[in-house]
């Protein structure tokens, strides 16, 4: 398939458009996004997709013949030829991969040329040879008197091994280029009349039949050489022509120089055949003629293209049977190196049935290793994952569907679609959509991603979506341990980049056919009809123009530049997810489990010093909860609240290097002895319950505070990051208990979304608001501002506050004009009491206590 830059001849100007179009596209885009308001931290990664996107569709196979021609040399370096280069471009590249294939044909000609040299001189030296062993055993066996007859025989195949070894030595010259010509005037009657002399030596049975004209022909040629062509002619011609026939030699002055024609009256050589004889070994078998040893016409071929000359068999005379060869020879002969013939590719012919040659592989077209193998390598190979139209097509309509819901809209109704379209999509084609670990995590990403229906708490509902996005792609590599989880985040963003070959695939799939070019033509016509007609109803009546101006978006130019890069970035973000979950790379390799240690006390010491902390640490804040607040102002001159409230971090960092701790010293204990089980069972089991400890008391800590300065979100949130430490404490114990914890990182991760979505369960917002409500009616003692700025979620709670001062907490707070795509349950019900506010008289709020 051609590529979009292929017709530029120049490799300088192909880079120079590449960095030209990139540039314009980055600069556009920017302008556009500027003008259209959208913010830079979206404006800004659409921007560089498409220009990576672009780059991509206009760099194919710019580079791909490089890599093929690697891979092509690497496998010719172990003595396969059949690789070839696909070559689309016209520049440099391209006419390199062009020279390149040319090359490999080369090769794989002189290759062929190799085997079959092996396989037919070896057939041709075993016959002569095994004949003439027998004869030499029957003559020591004294089986045959060594009589004239009989040595004759012997003779004959000496003969043959002679004539068939200086043949090999001729054609050795020939490749070795050291065949060179020594021009002089020859006479062509003299020459022919020698051969014909030599040849009525051998003793066959036929007559020779020489004419010349004119009779005084000479020719400027080596006549070495050219008596070596006739006489391998006249020996062919005589062993195919019945006993007692003529063999006719021919030659005559011609336009350009002179011809020689040889014919028998023997069976003749068929039509298809006519190439093949000439080739080394090209002799045709016993039964159709031959019987030589197969390297006379080739060496006659070779002489002739010495000469500058042609030589081909052509049609006998009318009425005469049998094959007649014709060589034509210019008046000066023009030399050509040896090695250019037998560097040529050879007509493709069967080996002779006497001697099958090893066969040689058929060309293959490799695929290259692209850059973003090279890149990714072994971590995220490509696979060739077949191109997925639907694919890229459903993540469009899933990005168009956030351009069309989400700008100018509050989180609601329309963000969960947007959501669950996206992964619809994404599962749809996930090659683990049928693991039980997957099919969890999509139904626990559903749920969080409903929060935005349910909660209008806008910090809650982020977190959800965190957290369903590290559900996903946990999902989508099928991981199983922490690292894998981390890598499938990053891959995420990867996928991106790692995708551009699978979406350049993807795409190709358009082209050709029909069916796609009728629906497009349907889809533009469809279209055009909605409008025009649309168009004319909404002018004519009020009412249908206000039903399409609730279904259409607004499609100002501000408006419609910011939907645009929502487009692109959500669908862009569903395409880079589709492919992960279509090609997940490597997360997990499986590299070997730790060595463990060679000495118990190499890493049960650390482990009894650090449960030996805690102990102390334990009995100090028993000394402080027995001591009372007295004591411990006397002692540190801090307030309980001031205490409790300087260690809360310091105690979450404890519990989660405690896990740290464990998960080192378990890989490094050796587990060989019932005693090394007991020991690590005993001190990281100690240290778990310490750790539980550590936790409870770091949780009562923050409720002291809570209840000494009042409960915020991030209060709330750190509270419930602590339990779930905690909770992970717990199952490093069960995990202890069984020595298997091969489920663990994966309970992890549900029960840290699963805790969260717990959190959003139970309305944080309004869960603050009622406890800082109840610590006003004991106290007094509020935050007004901080009350003021919470979601809609907390408005039923803040209006059971009593009627003077219900109006102040409930300020800030406005009456929202969502449309159904904006519809949000903790919205909906504050909706009621903030009408009703905001007609009341507007109230002074008391001072903060």
């Amino acid at each position: 398939m051609s590529k979009p830059l292929d017709l530029v001849r120049s490799i300088k100007v192909k880079l120079g458009l590449l960095v030209a179009v990139s540039v314009t596209l980055a600069s556009v885009g920017a302008a556009v996004g500027a003008v259209g308001s959208v913010p830079v931290w979206l404006s800004v990664p659409v921007t560089v997709a498409l220009a990576l996107g672009v780059t991509q569709l206009l760099a194919a196979g710019m580079t791909s013949p490089l890599r093929e021609m690697t891979a092509a040399a690497r496998v010719m370096a172990r003595g396969n030829y059949s690789g070839r280069v696909t070559a689309t471009s016209s520049d440099e590249v391209g006419e390199l991969a062009r020279a390149f294939n040319r090359m490999a044909e080369d090769l794989a000609a002189v290759d062929r040329q190799r085997r079959e040299l092996v396989a037919n001189v070896s057939h041709e030296l075993r016959t002569p040879l095994a004949a003439l062993c027998a004869v030499l055993e029957n003559l020591v066996d004294g089986v045959a008197e060594p009589d004239p007859a009989t040595l004759r025989t012997a003779l004959d195949q000496a003969e043959r091994l002679a004539a068939l070894a200086s043949d090999l030595l001729d054609l050795a010259r020939v490749d070795a280029g050291k065949a060179e010509l020594s021009a002089q005037q020859v006479p062509v009657a003299e020459l022919l009349e020698r051969a014909v002399a030599e040849a009525e030596v051998i003793g066959r049975e036929v007559r020779y039949d020489v004419r010349v004209t004119p009779p005084d022909l000479t020719a400027q040629a080596d006549p070495a050489r050219l008596h070596q062509l006739v006489a391998n002619l006249l020996d062919n011609a005589s062993r195919h022509s019945p006993a007692g026939e003529t063999v006719r030699i021919t030659a005559a002055k011609t336009a350009t120089g002179w011809r020689l024609e040889v014919a028998d009256e023997g069976p003749g050589i068929p039509v298809a055949d006519r190439d093949r004889v000439f080739e080394r070994f090209g002799t045709l078998g016993e039964t159709e003629g031959g019987g030589g040893t197969g390297l006379g016409l080739a060496i006659a071929r070779w002489v002739t293209d010495l000469h500058g000359g042609t030589i081909h068999f052509v049609e006998p005379e009318p009425r005469s049977t049998g094959a007649r060869v014709r060589v034509d020879l210019p008046n000066q002969p023009v030399h050509q190196k040896a090695e250019e013939q037998f560097m040529t590719k050879p007509v493709d012919s069967p080996v002779p049935k006497a001697a099958s040659a090893p066969s040689t592989p058929a060309p293959v077209t490799r695929a290259p290793e692209s850059g973003m193998d090279l890149l990714f390598g072994s971590f995220w190979p490509d696979a060739r994952v077949p191109g997925k139209l639907r694919a890229v097509l459903y993540s469009l309509v899933a990005g168009l569907l956030a351009g069309i819901i989400l700008p100018f809209r509050d989180l609601g109704l329309g963000t969960f679609v947007v959501l669950a379209a996206a992964g619809v999509v994404i599962l749809r084609f996930s090659v683990n959509r049928r693991s039980r670990f997957t099919q969890a995590c999509a139904a626990l990403c559903f749920l969080l991603a409903s929060t935005a229906v349910f909660r209008d708490a806008g910090w809650i509902v982020i977190l959800c979506f965190f957290a369903g996005g590290a559900v996903c792609v946990a999902a989508l590599v099928n991981g199983r341990t922490l690292p894998a989880f981390v890598l499938a985040g990053i891959a995420w963003p990867l996928a991106g980049l790692r995708g551009l070959p699978w979406l350049g695939r993807s795409l190709q799939t358009v082209t050709g056919l029909k069916a796609s070019a009728a629906a497009l033509r349907t889809v533009v016509w469809s279209v055009l009809g909605v409008l025009v007609f649309g168009l004319l109803f909404a002018s004519a009546d009020a009412i249908f123009a206000k039903w399409a101006g609730a279904l259409v978006p607004d499609l100002r130019f501000d408006s419609f530049v910011l939907r645009a890069f929502i487009t692109v970035a959500v669908g862009g973000v569903v395409l880079a997810a589709t492919y992960l979950a279509l090609n997940p790379p490597n997360v997990e390799p499986g590299g070997g489990s730790a060595r463990p240690v060679a000495r118990r006390y190499e890493w049960l010491a650390p482990v009894l010093l650090v449960d030996a902390v805690f102990l102390v640490f334990l009995a100090a804040q028993a000394t402080a909860s027995f001591g009372g607040h007295a004591y411990l102002e006397r002692i540190t001159g801090l307030t309980y609240a001031e205490y409790v409230h300087q260690g809360f971090g310091q105690l979450t960092v404890a519990t989660a290097l405690t896990l740290l701790v464990v998960w080192a010293a378990a890989r490094k204990a050796p587990r060989t002895t019932a005693a090394d089980v007991a020991w690590l069972r005993g001190s990281l089991g100690l240290l778990c319950v310490l750790t539980l400890v550590v936790v409870a008391s770091a949780l009562y800590r923050m409720h002291v505070y809570q209840e000494a300065y009042g409960f915020t979100q991030l209060r709330l949130l750190v509270d419930v990051f602590e339990g779930w430490l905690g909770l992970l404490v717990v199952g490093v114990l069960a995990a202890g208990l069984t020595l298997k914890a091969n489920w663990l990182p994966r309970a992890a991760l549900l029960s840290g979304a699963g805790l969260l979505l717990l959190l959003a369960a139970i309305n944080p917002d309004a869960w603050i608001a009622q406890h800082n409500v109840d610590r006003y009616a004991q106290t007094g003692k509020v935050d007004w501002p901080f009350l003021q700025e919470l979601s809609d979620d907390a408005v039923p709670v803040l209006a059971t506050l009593p009627p003077d001062v219900a109006g102040c907490a409930l300020q800030g707070y406005k009456v929202s004009d969502d449309d159904w795509l904006e519809w949000n349950l903790g919205r909906h019900r504050a909706q009621a009491t903030l009408r009703a506010a905001h007609n009341a008289p507007a109230a002074v709020c008391p001072a903060v206590r």
